[in-house]
């Protein structure tokens, strides 16, 4: 949904640009933002590299060793909030089902922006979250969907 300051234009050019670099990087894996940036220029987008770094946060995108590519789970921008699917990609170390609540691992200073999206995404089954500094607790309605509340997060981070 656009902002009130930006044109609904201007949301349609961003999300066709979003769109245009999801599918570059499922065939190529791009270098650096400016390799990224020049085949976005030959496809009709010129983005300054602000909106350009923007555009991979919001997302999800990381950077591996050989270059930038999608990360590969089970949230995409199309099926969650991105700002979910990007909290999920940067914070979630690991999830741990306990019965109804799922335990949640983050690096230090995490656990409230991934226990924020995870609110604000309204997923089916979570009732709230409780955060400390790198543990986040999510309480879901039964066993069931905690199992699946961890499904749907997807894989923990490689690095974790």
């Amino acid at each position: 949904m656009p902002s009130r300051t930006e044109s609904p234009v201007a949301a349609s050019d961003r999300e066709e640009r979003r769109q245009r670099i999801l599918h570059l990087l499922e065939r190529e894996r791009p270098r650096n933002q400016a390799d990224l940036q020049q085949r976005l220029a030959a496809t009709g987008h010129d983005v300054n590299q602000a909106t350009l770094s923007r555009d991979l946060r919001d997302l999800g995108v990381v950077k591996g060793k050989d270059g930038y590519e999608l990360p590969h789970a089970p949230l995409s921008p199309q099926s969650a909030q991105p700002s979910l699917w990007h909290a999920v990609h940067t914070w979630m170390l690991s999830a741990t089902a306990a019965q109804n609540l799922v335990v949640l691992r983050t690096p230090a200073g995490g656990a409230q922006a991934l226990g924020v999206a995870i609110d604000h995404a309204a997923l089916p089954g979570v009732v709230g979250t409780i955060a400390g500094d790198d543990t986040l607790l999510a309480v879901c309605t039964d066993n069931q969907k905690a199992k699946a509340l961890i499904r749907q997060l997807g894989p923990a981070r490689k690095d974790a």
